[in-house]
């Protein structure tokens, strides 16, 4: 057998259990590879932090428990030094979550398999062992300090079925602070638990960067920008809208009346109205809005539909003033403002490492 780079009987027998535990887990990995294979990984960064194996065994440690594993599991990929940093950064993010699985509880200290009804409540509905591994490298990087944005991710993750492009794009379109923003009269107007399902798929405000407009523009433009990038627009539109059609004409009377933009939301089964103003909000647009949600109720509107939703997005807006006008309205309409373009500030070196900056660190404290 390959020499093991740390002698320390205890390290020893340590690593002996990692690999125990690894070729067991990928015995179960045939029918469950990402959450076996995401218990594990959290395990094994439990077992680094209560250890305190890198304080314990030196400034080499990583390297080596990387090395002395990838010679007891010849065919494992996963035990690179910059992986195990990881690991133990994801144990470190959900270090208060307790694993359902009978295979992990046993291995917990009996103190440690029940938690306060506050822990409960923030992991009652997301398993965090549902999430591939790659996902979780950019949460980590994103959100080591900051459990509630991370468990933000990672529930969308989980709800939607997010592939990695789209989860990097939501991060780095801040959805986080924009879901459910939107100032709206839902709970006045809708049914529960319809109000906070309709609040949660607002956002404020709306990302339009996609349209690529630099320069001057009118509703026209901005419209035929929007639809000429129809994919990215019922991206950040969210999941569930279905495009019915533009400057949708309703017959009102004896008068023609054409809406903005019409969908149709296959989760909450109801239509949902939009109209865009290149201007701020004025408390007239509600009135307008209003008017077309009480059309397609009458006109579209199907026995199983719930109610129509309106939503106004606006260049800017005044949060007071547009709350005051929807409280003059009995419709359920929602009020956002849109961005054509977001800057990001240059990222400040050292602020928040990356696990490979921190991987650098440590091999160049290696060859001091």
């Amino acid at each position: 057998m390959n020499n093991i780079s740390i002698t320390d009987k205890d390290y020893l027998l340590w690593v002996k259990d990692l690999a125990s535990r690894y070729r067991q887990s990928q015995i179960k990995a045939a029918v469950r590879v990402n959450t076996e294979q995401l218990k594990y990984y959290w395990l094994l960064g439990r077992d680094i932090v209560r250890r305190k194996a890198d304080a314990r065994w030196g400034s080499k440690f990583f390297k080596n428990l990387s090395e002395d594993l990838k010679k007891e599991l010849p065919g494992a990929t996963c035990f690179s030094v910059s992986n195990i940093l990881y690991m133990k950064n994801f144990y470190l993010l959900f270090q208060d979550y307790t694993p359902n699985a009978p295979q992990v509880v046993e291995q917990l200290p009996a103190t440690e398999t029940s938690t306060t009804p506050q822990v409960v409540e923030q992991y009652a509905d997301v398993d965090i062992f549902a999430v591939p591994w790659g996902h979780y490298r950019y949460i980590i990087d994103r959100f080591m300090h900051d459990k509630d944005r991370a468990l933000f991710y990672v529930r969308k993750t989980v709800e939607y079925g997010w592939s990695r492009a789209m989860l990097l794009n939501f991060l780095d379109t801040d959805l986080y602070e924009r879901e459910g923003k939107a100032v709206t009269n839902f709970a006045h107007t809708l049914p529960e638990p319809m109000s906070d399902l309709a609040r949660e798929l607002t956002k404020d405000p709306y990302n339009f960067a996609f349209a690529g407009i630099t320069g001057r523009y009118n509703e026209t433009l901005l419209k035929k920008a929007l639809l000429t990038n129809i994919t990215d627009f019922l991206l950040e539109l969210g999941t569930g809208f279905a495009y019915v059609g533009k400057e949708y004409r309703l017959e009102i009377g004896g008068t023609e009346n054409f809406i903005d933009l019409l969908f149709y939301h296959l989760n909450l089964r109801c239509y949902v109205v939009i109209e865009v103003k290149v201007d701020k909000f004025s408390p007239g647009d509600v009135g307008q809005l209003g008017t077309y949600v009480v059309a397609c109720n009458h006109l579209m509107k199907r026995p199983d539909d719930n109610p129509t939703i309106g939503l106004l997005v606006c260049k800017s807006k005044d949060n007071t003033l547009a709350q005051y006008a929807l409280e003059g309205s009995n419709q359920p309409i929602g009020i956002s403002a849109y961005e054509l373009e977001k800057l990001y500030p240059a990222k400040v070196e050292g602020l928040i490492p990356t696990i490979e900056e921190l991987e650098a660190q440590l091999n160049k404290t290696e060859e001091l």
